[in-house]
């Protein structure tokens, strides 16, 4: 039987729900795309291991060839949750209509595999100088405990990695990093009638939130990078949650921010400037006050204009490598040792939203330049 097309991948690709999501009602195994990516790309002659990382979820590591160094083409399995009722099209029924494909994940960004391993089809037969590593991970939407454990294992080892996201077919040699964090106050309930009767935890919260306020004009006064589109980094309250009644000093008030900084900017050097700076508000209202990340965070990162990687892909596309003020899993390559860029089909304005989708004449440009990529780097 013949291996199935580009369409008819990305079509079963589709159909294989693997949503990821902090609730645990939403939240899929993505072990069915997995598997379905080991048993094409097994037919096709590479070495397959899937990386059991959590219950129900895994990493595919796909290689050809051996060898020291060579070229990682990556990408996730998962998918955000998708808005029911509002999509046109069918969010797992991969759709063709007005010059595009329609998908949960096309775009961001089960659309990548079936390029990337169409890309490799034209090598199966050439002795490879250098290993050609087909990489998938698990959770990259919620936690990145795949790209984690990746790093944790050591492996894989090579010296260049792209990593398929979304960047309209420009490449992309940094981003600013991600971190979730979360502020809890504890105050005292009583009777409004009587201030003194408790200690207002969303009044101590209204101080915490100034106190991040002036940080975040220190910061952007600070630090900046005008490769990026928004060339500070930037801080957001995102979401409040405090007291349950008019009538009630509030006891207890729940904030979350995000804060996204620029290459060069430490995520634990930021926390403890943050912890360092509300720890006089706690005594001053009379409550307690706990920063805690609600996940690990991402790191901002940045591979080197002069690298090989990033100079073969600006010769590629014709365009020169930027920036992006979204994260991706690059960091951990990076961490392991590679040079590493972002590039993909699609545009991250068509991720996370209602009709995502891919169009139709971004696929042979991107098959071209890994194509490039491969004979630059493994051949």
């Amino acid at each position: 039987m013949s291996s199935p097309d580009l369409k008819q991948m990305l079509a079963a690709l589709i159909a294989t729900p693997s949503v990821s999501c902090t609730d645990p009602a939403l939240d899929q195994s993505n072990r069915g795309v997995i598997d379905q990516l080991a048993e094409w790309l097994t037919d096709l002659g590479f070495a397959c291991e899937i990386m059991e990382v959590l219950p129900g979820k895994a990493n595919l590591i796909a290689t050809l060839g051996s060898g020291p160094g060579g070229l990682v083409l990556a990408g996730h399995t998962d998918t955000v949750p998708y808005d029911q009722g509002k999509w046109q099209h069918n969010p797992f029924r991969l759709t063709e209509a007005d010059g595009c494909f329609f998908g949960l994940g096309t775009a961001d960004m089960k659309g990548f595999f079936p390029i990337a391993i169409e890309a490799a089809r034209e090598f199966l037969d050439t002795p490879l100088k250098a290993p050609l590593i087909i990489l998938a991970t698990c959770d990259e939407e919620c936690s990145m405990s795949g790209a984690r454990a990746l790093v944790d294992a050591g492996r894989p080892a090579a010296r260049f990695a792209v990593i398929g996201e979304p960047t309209s077919l420009k490449p992309l040699r940094m981003h600013k990093g991600v971190m979730m964090e979360r502020i809890v106050i504890e105050g005292r309930s009583g009777h409004s009638s009587d201030p003194a009767l408790g200690a207002n935890a969303l009044e101590a919260m209204n101080s915490v939130m100034n106190e991040l306020l002036a940080f975040r004009g220190e910061l952007q006064a600070k630090y900046r990078n005008p490769a990026f589109t928004v060339p500070v980094p930037t801080l957001n309250l995102g979401c409040i949650h405090g007291g349950d009644n008019p009538n009630r000093i509030c006891p207890r008030c729940e904030l979350q921010f995000d804060l996204r900084p620029l290459p060069g900017m430490v995520m634990d050097e930021l926390r403890q400037q943050i912890r360092a700076r509300l720890a006089p508000l706690a005594p001053r209202h009379n409550v307690s006050i706990a920063l805690d990340p609600l996940f690990a965070g991402t790191p901002a990162m940045e591979t080197d204009a002069s690298s090989p990687l990033v100079l073969a892909a600006e010769r590629l596309t014709g365009h020169t490598a930027g920036a992006a003020a979204f994260g991706t899993e690059a960091p951990y390559f990076r961490e392991l040792g590679m040079d590493a860029l972002i590039f993909g089909p699609g545009g991250i304005e068509q991720a996370h939203q209602p009709d995502e989708f891919i169009r139709l004449d971004s696929i042979r440009p991107t098959v071209d330049v890994l194509r490039g990529l491969i004979r630059e780097f493994c051949l």
